[in-house]
C-alpha cells in the first residue's frame, strides 16, 4: 500500500546502514570475504577430500554447498538493507526483536571467541615450528625462552593482532585480506609443487583407493566443507561498508569470493 511505512509493516524505521562509512570497493569486499571464508575449517579439508573419494567428488560437493552458502549471504545482505542495521546481531535484533537479538549477541560472541581460540592455537603451533627451523643450525639444546610460544604468541598478539583489530571500519581489513589470500594461494601452490617434485630416495606412502565407498560417505563431508567456507559473521558488515550497495552487486561479490576459494 502507498501509505505504508516500514514501521507499519512491523520493521523499525532505520537509516540506510553505514552510509557515512561506505568506502569499501567491490574488489576489497571480495578479498575480505575470501579471507573470512579461508579460515581454520580448511584444516579439515584433507580428511574431507579423502572421505569423499578424491578431488572430483569433493569438488562437486563444494559446488553444491556454494548454492546454500551464497544464498545465505544474499539473504543477509537483503536483511541488512531492510532492517537498516550494520551488524549481524543488529539485523537479528531489528527483525526478530530485542529478546532474540540479545540471544544472538551472546551466541555471536561465543562463536567468535571459539574461532579466535582455534586460530591462536594454530598460530602458536606454527610459531613454534618457525622458531625450531630458525634455530635448527644451533647444537641440540633446550628451547630458549624467547622461542617458547608462551612468549611469542602474546608478543604477536600485542604487536600485530591488536593494532589490526583497532580500526572500527572493516574496510581497513582489505589490505591484510589481500596478503592473507596470497599467503593461502602460496601455501596451496607449494604443497602441489612439492607433491610432484617428491625427493628421490623417499618412499611414498601407499594411499587407499580414491573412489568413494558410497554416496553416503560423499555427503557425510558436506557439513565439513560448508563449515570451511563459512563467512557469514562478517557478511553484514562487509555489505554495509560497500560503496555500491545493491542486492545484485552483493550477489556477484559473494559468487566471485566463494568460487575463488574453491
Amino acid at each position: 500500500m502507498e501509505g505504508q511505512t516500514p514501521g507499519s509493516r512491523g520493521l523499525p524505521e532505520k537509516p540506510h546502514p553505514a552510509t557515512a562509512a561506505a568506502t569499501l570497493s567491490s574488489m576489497g569486499a571480495v578479498f575480505i570475504l575470501m579471507k573470512s571464508a579461508l579460515g581454520a575449517g580448511l584444516l579439515n579439508f584433507p580428511w574431507a577430500f579423502s572421505k569423499a573419494g578424491g578431488v572430483v567428488p569433493a569438488f562437486l560437493v563444494e559446488l553444491v554447498s556454494l548454492v546454500f552458502l551464497i544464498s545465505g549471504l544474499v539473504i543477509l545482505g537483503y536483511a541488512a538493507a531492510v532492517s537498516g542495521q550494520a551488524t549481524y546481531q543488529g539485523v537479528v535484533r531489528g527483525l526478530c526483536g530485542p529478546a532474540i537479538g540479545k540471544l544472538c549477541e551472546a551466541c555471536f560472541l561465543l562463536n567468535l571467541l571459539m574461532i579466535s581460540v582455534a586460530f591462536l592455537r594454530v598460530i602458536g603451533d606454527q610459531l613454534e615450528k618457525l622458531c625450531d627451523s630458525l634455530l635448527s643450525g644451533s647444537p641440540p639444546a633446550p628451547q630458549p625462552w624467547y622461542a617458547d610460544q608462551r612468549f611469542t604468541l602474546p608478543l604477536l598478539s600485542v604487536l600485530v593482532i591488536l593494532p589490526l583489530s583497532a580500526p572500527r571500519e572493516i574496510a581497513f581489513q582489505k589490505y591484510t585480506s589481500i596478503l592473507g589470500t596470497l599467503a593461502a594461494c602460496y601455501l596451496a601452490l607449494v604443497i602441489t609443487v612439492q607433491y610432484y617434485l617428491w625427493p628421490q630416495g623417499l618412499v611414498r606412502e601407499s594411499h587407499p583407493s580414491l573412489s568413494p565407498a558410497s554416496w553416503t560417505s560423499v555427503f557425510s563431508v558436506f557439513p565439513t566443507i560448508c563449515f570451511g567456507f563459512q563467512c557469514h559473521e562478517a557478511a553484514v558488515s562487509i555489505y554495509c561498508s560497500m560503496s555500491k550497495r545493491s542486492l545484485s552487486h552483493w550477489a556477484l561479490v559473494s559468487v566471485l569470493s566463494l568460487l575463488a576459494c574453491c
